[in-house]
């Protein structure tokens, strides 16, 4: 018997059919406007550039995206089943850093190495596709955490620049193909793009497209779904190994974080070249003309005396244009998002519910509907009323409580018994947990909702920055430096909330592109070099003490109390969890979805510009990449507090729960031998942990 099914990029052909040429012009829509980019950027550098552009300075555009373009490809390759791949910049540095001890002695020898980093790069996609596919698990949280354990990994094989790799290896991959003409890079790419092709007209292939157009589908017709799913991951790894092989090659030597400011960079590639987010249409030639469009895109800001600080909001400002040009043609999600646009700015400006007319008359639930009922059989009975109602969340909170106790115990055990009598632990302890206790609120109602932030890091960053650099140390200057830094946090969620709800684009996309655009912003405002101190009066906050404990510290009972009341006791915390569990069911039931999205991530933005002032206090000034290492805790407390990733459930003192036993953990191994790059290995091992242990099992 004979399945059919859809051809890659395009709609379900009947065999035999001719296809006109308006069907030819949008089954590669995607590739046309990624060569038309390409050409247009490429006018504009040579119709800007003082000398004559020549083959040798294409030449060297190709060589400088070819790491970009490999990386991409595999990137591509995740997205296309449906899929995203945070791991990939990991990937990248763990290759990079290998090379130098694995590519090494007689060719052969060095070839052998290549092959073998090229083999880890692809059991590291393993992994990631058989927790994905066997636990049914969310690619984004599985690829983040394994981000920061290959991360800490590559950071304990070396945490420093430096080594070299062997000639001959980087000798054939920096030479030139054509003589004076053209470089080996492009060779390489020609290459990836064979194979490529040739993978596409698999049934591997075939099942790659069908993943991301409809995995239901392909499950239904007899596809091997988990083992592709599998495949997919592992073959992407194998292209993210050989781009930081190819970086070894071009630099020879070896940099830790090569490969960190390459994932927006890779992201902008793949929706440039024509790759639609969620899967099912485009492809990899796409990406690599999209790759090379990127590094001209550079070479202009460098011909206009550009600073290169503006790279990262270019590429940030090209993805979310990227992304809603992919979205033309597409009449009748047009039509239903202008529809839902126009029903969003009635409800604002009459300050009436949002309603979908076709449903209304049938629906007649409220939001207070969500509200827990009642049990009135057990009236008179505290304990167990209390219990009887709050078991269900109940359970996901009680084994973060156990295993911080856990914690402290090991530590009383580790240190001696005086630390856990001594005044100073737990001030210690409660003012770091107040950092992660704040960051789990934002980022918690964001996952509540079915959403992540991901602009949390360069948020954090610029708002010490903007701290110390307006006030220079100043107590006075503080009254409206730090009414200023919230408001800027409020914006940022502005714009990541309305990014998401009216231009429909997808949450980790419009984050990632916050995070950019902040880092550029910052970059530009400090001038690559934070300035000034922060004012004592928040430094007197974070460290100084009131009796036995901080002042930060005394402070985390009160911020507890408002965090529950906010998220347990009001409408708007209600309206959360209902966008969580069904935003169809809420907006029927007359939440304004659109209003309580954008208020979420302005809560998270918020939450994130209080922890920047809160850290710049407590270091006493700021740095760049200050945030860096809030990311994953942020959403580790979240998930290891019971929280289910997709949205819907999750409780406030679970994510507290979770924000004491990540500190707990992180002062027992602050005060051992441990490299500070385990905590990165150990905080993923926990978020996978609690990811699969915690699952919704039908999900």
């Amino acid at each position: 018997m004979k399945i059919a099914v859809a051809s890659p990029d395009s709609e379900i052909v009947r065999p035999g059919a001719r296809v006109g040429w308006g069907a030819r012009i949008d089954h590669h829509r995607g590739l046309i406007i990624a060569v038309s980019a390409l050409l247009a950027m490429l006018a504009g550098w040579i119709a800007l550039s003082a000398t004559p552009v020549g083959l040798y300075d294409i030449g060297s555009v190709i060589s400088s995206a070819t790491t970009l373009a490999l990386a991409a490809i595999g990137q591509t390759i995740v997205v296309l089943s449906g899929g995203f791949d945070l791991s990939a910049s990991a990937v990248v540095s763990l290759a990079n850093v290998l090379a130098v001890r694995f590519v090494q002695g007689s060719p052969v020898e060095q070839w052998a190495g290549a092959a073998l980093i090229l083999a880890i790069g692809g059991g590291i996609g393993l992994v990631n596709g058989a927790l994905i596919a066997w636990f049914r698990l969310q690619s984004i949280v599985v690829t983040l955490a394994t981000m920061f354990m290959v991360q800490g990994l590559t950071l304990l094989i070396q945490n420093k620049p430096g080594g070299s790799v062997g000639d001959q290896f980087g000798a054939v991959l920096t030479a030139d193909l054509i003589p004076d003409k053209m470089p080996m890079s492009a060779g390489l790419l020609i290459l990836a793009l064979l194979i490529w092709a040739f993978v596409k007209r698999t049934r591997f292939g075939v099942g790659l497209y069908a993943l991301g157009s409809d995995p239901d589908g392909a499950y239904a017709n007899g596809m091997p779904v988990t083992r592709y799913r599998i495949a997919t991951y592992a073959l992407a790894g194998v292209f993210y190994a050989a781009a930081g092989l190819y970086v070894s090659a071009q630099t020879g030597s070896a940099d830790p974080l090569v490969g960190r400011p390459l994932l927006l960079s890779m992201f902008t590639a793949v929706v440039l070249g024509g790759t639609l987010l969620g899967g099912g249409r485009g492809g990899c030639v796409g990406t690599v003309f999209a790759a090379m469009t990127l590094m001209i895109t550079v070479n202009i800001l460098l011909v206009l005396n550009v600073s290169a600080f503006f790279t990262t909001i270019a590429e940030a400002v090209i993805l979310i244009l990227a992304v809603l040009g992919s979205s033309i043609g597409k009449q009748s999600a047009a039509h239903e998002c202008a529809r839902h646009a126009a029903q969003w700015f009635k409800a604002m400006r009459t300050g009436t519910r949002a309603r979908d007319d076709r449903h209304a008359r049938r629906v007649t639930f409220e939001v207070d509907d969500f509200r827990p009922v009642e049990n009135t059989e057990l009236k008179g009975r505290a304990i167990a009323d209390w219990i009887e109602r709050n078991r269900e969340w109940a359970k996901y909170v009680v084994p973060a409580y156990t295993l911080f106790f856990a914690v402290v115990i090991i530590t009383g055990f580790v240190y001696g018994p005086g630390v856990l009598a001594s005044a100073n632990f737990y001030s210690s302890l409660l003012t770091l947990t107040l950092f992660l206790a704040i960051l789990g609120l934002g980022q918690g109602a964001v996952i509540l909702t079915g959403g992540l932030d991901l602009s949390m890091p360069w948020l954090i960053t610029l708002s010490g920055v903007l701290l110390t650099g307006l006030t220079h140390g100043v107590n006075g200057a503080a009254a409206w430096a730090v009414p200023l830094v919230l408001v800027v946090g409020l914006l940022v969620g502005v714009f990541n909330g309305v990014g998401v709800v009216m231009l429909g684009l997808p949450p980790i996309v419009v984050t990632l592109a916050a995070n950019g655009l902040l880092q550029g912003l910052t970059l530009i405002y400090c001038n690559g070099s934070p300035q000034g101190w922060s004012p004592s009066s928040i430094s007197e906050f974070t460290n100084g003490h009131l009796g036995p404990l901080s002042l930060a510290a005394w402070s985390v009972p009160v911020f507890l109390v408002i965090a529950l009341l906010l998220l347990h006791r009001t409408p708007f915390g209600r309206r959360v969890y209902a966008v969580g569990n069904s935003q169809v069911a809420a907006k029927l039931s007359g939440v304004r979805v659109g209003t309580t999205l954008i208020a979420v991530y302005c809560l998270s933005g918020l939450c994130s510009a209080l922890v920047g002032l809160l850290l710049a206090g407590f270091s006493s000034q700021a740095f760049l990449g200050m945030g860096d290492p809030y990311l994953l805790p942020s959403i580790a407390v979240v998930v290891v507090g019971g929280a289910l990733i997709t949205g819907g459930r999750g409780h406030y003192l679970g994510v507290f729960g979770g924000a004491l036993l990540l500190t707990a953990l992180g002062t027992l191994l602050a005060g051992t031998t441990v490299p500070p790059a385990v905590r990165d290995i150990i905080n993923g091992l926990v978020v996978l942990a609690a990811v699969i242990t915690l699952r919704d099992k039908k999900g």
